[in-house]
């Protein structure tokens, strides 16, 4: 069964021993911090804060939300005990096999609850935290999507892109050069309009998870949603700007960004592990409206040094569509994919391949830097063959260290494009930080010695198996070996 909303959600993780419940916690430094702490290990529980000092007793909000794969998987309606390999796999033959299911408009729901307008508007009554220690303000928007309408093709995009606290009405935002929101947005500025928006700062956390991926140009991510839960996503017409918002979410904003005022926004800790992007004059939003559930639910999703809860769930999900995309581009052998924890689900990309023709692991490397999936914030790219596992760093790395010839294995692409969140991004003959320069590593056993060189000094999976199957009391069922057996015999003896 889907979820159908955050609070359902909540109440499952709940059931699985997968959340943490704490009271009485400051936003200033006390959220964010405690928050950071629990991302210093992957796996631990989400944070749900209660009774938050300095706003009504009942406001709560959610942090620490996608960092174990179980909860991941809870989110898209997967099985909940799946390995990394077999998540890859698995999500990767659901994208080839779902369609996507239009949202359903509906007349009435919970985040119609509660409404303020115009000067009634304050959204400092929500507890946003002030994440990190040398943020430059409070930010609000963090585990948010922001809805925007295409003025020429009426295309709803709904991506995740950070939103600060000016002040009661005004809140900023900033979106990354090539972002589709960021598209839609000048499409409005150079009619000289401003730019209608609704932003959801609590909802099902598969919105999220779609919101900070790379769905096509064009695609709605609430269609998408239908496609995976199997089944419609309510939405709303928001009362202002009549854009489409989940039904169930906890709290939306409505307002518009205009072309002509702007205000220092940053410096904010972000994904790739620093305050890369400083403080600068960004876009703002001028809220209108403000909707909100009954004891609304902030969901705050904190970036830093990977793995974070920003970046985490991009690993295996980005992994499936690297591989779905170099298929669909013609790519073959490709045998495994992995998008690296350590380079935030972005930087650092294995991908695993059985070797076909000479040149094929070349190929493959440079096509994982240009598909969709790949192209922006992409740094290395390591190619390797498909007796590596890519999820496991320590069988890359020693493919790396083994099978790479360092003259001749690696390339270097210049000028891609990243994001000015990237420390080592660079400018053109002017203006923003936007390129980045790309390894491909192609670390894979030359193709000409496939068969001559060395054999692994290791027992095959066969011989593997047999050894588990002749001593099981040395092994568990998942073919670990058991650190707390003290004696055992061979099987039958």
């Amino acid at each position: 069964m889907p979820v159908q909303d955050l609070r359902e959600w909540i109440g499952r993780i709940e059931e699985m021993g997968e959340l943490t419940r704490i009271e009485g916690a400051d936003p200033n430094l006390e959220i964010g911090g405690l928050t950071d702490l629990y991302q210093w290990d992957m796996e631990n529980p989400a944070l749900l804060f209660e009774k938050i000092k300095g706003h009504p007793e009942s406001y709560r909000l959610i942090s620490n939300v996608l960092t174990s794969l179980p909860r991941i998987c809870l989110s898209l309606d997967l099985p909940t005990h799946l390995t990394r390999q077999e998540f890859v796999r698995t999500w990767r033959d659901r994208l080839k096999e779902f369609s996507p299911i239009a949202p359903r408009q509906v007349e009435d729901g919970p985040v119609l609850d509660n409404r303020q307008v115009d000067a009634e508007v304050d959204v400092t009554q929500f507890p946003a935290p002030f994440w990190h220690a040398e943020d430059g303000g409070n930010f609000l928007g963090t585990g948010n999507i922001v809805i925007m309408r295409d003025p020429e093709t009426g295309w709803v995009n709904a991506g995740t892109y950070r939103v600060q606290v000016h002040d009661s009405k005004t809140l900023g935002i900033m979106i990354s050069p090539g972002k589709h929101g960021r598209l839609i947005r000048e499409k409005y500025w150079a009619k000289g309009e401003a730019c209608p928006v609704a932003v959801s700062f609590g909802q099902d956390p598969l919105l999220l998870l779609l919101g900070g991926l790379e769905v096509d140009y064009g695609e709605d991510e609430f269609a998408v949603a239908g496609g995976i839960r199997n089944e419609a996503l309510d939405v709303v017409a928001a009362p202002l700007t009549g854009l489409p918002v989940p039904a169930t979410s906890e709290i939306v904003i409505e307002g518009e960004i205009p072309p002509d005022q702007f205000h220092q926004e940053g410096p904010f800790g972000e994904w790739t592990g620093y305050y890369a992007s400083g403080e600068r004059d960004m876009p703002i939003i001028n809220v209108k409206s403000i909707n909100w559930r009954n004891d609304p639910i902030v969901m705050g999703c904190l970036p830093g040094k990977p793995p974070n809860d920003n970046t985490y769930f991009r690993s295996p999900l980005r992994a499936a569509m690297l591989w779905n995309e170099l298929e669909r581009a013609g790519v073959p052998g490709v045998v495994g994919a992995w998008s690296h924890e350590a380079g935030g689900g972005r930087f650092l990309n294995v991908i695993s391949i059985k070797q076909m023709y000479p040149g094929h692991a070349k190929q493959v490397g440079h096509a994982t830097t240009a598909v969709h999936a790949g192209a922006y914030a992409n740094r290395f790219v390591i190619v390797v063959d498909d007796d590596i596992d890519p999820t496991d760093t320590n069988e890359v790395l020693w493919a790396l260290c083994t099978r790479t010839e360092v003259t001749d294995d690696i390339d270097i692409v210049k000028r891609m494009w990243s994001t000015s969140l990237d420390p080592m991004a660079y400018a053109g003959d002017e203006g923003p930080r936007y390129y980045n320069n790309r390894m491909i590593i192609d670390a894979c056993r030359p193709f000409e010695r496939l068969a001559t060189f060395p054999p692994v000094a290791r027992a095959t999976q066969e011989h593997a198996a047999e050894l588990r199957e002749r001593w099981p009391d040395l092994f568990t069922a998942d073919g670990k070996v058991r650190k707390d057996v003290r004696r055992a015999s061979r099987n039958g003896e």
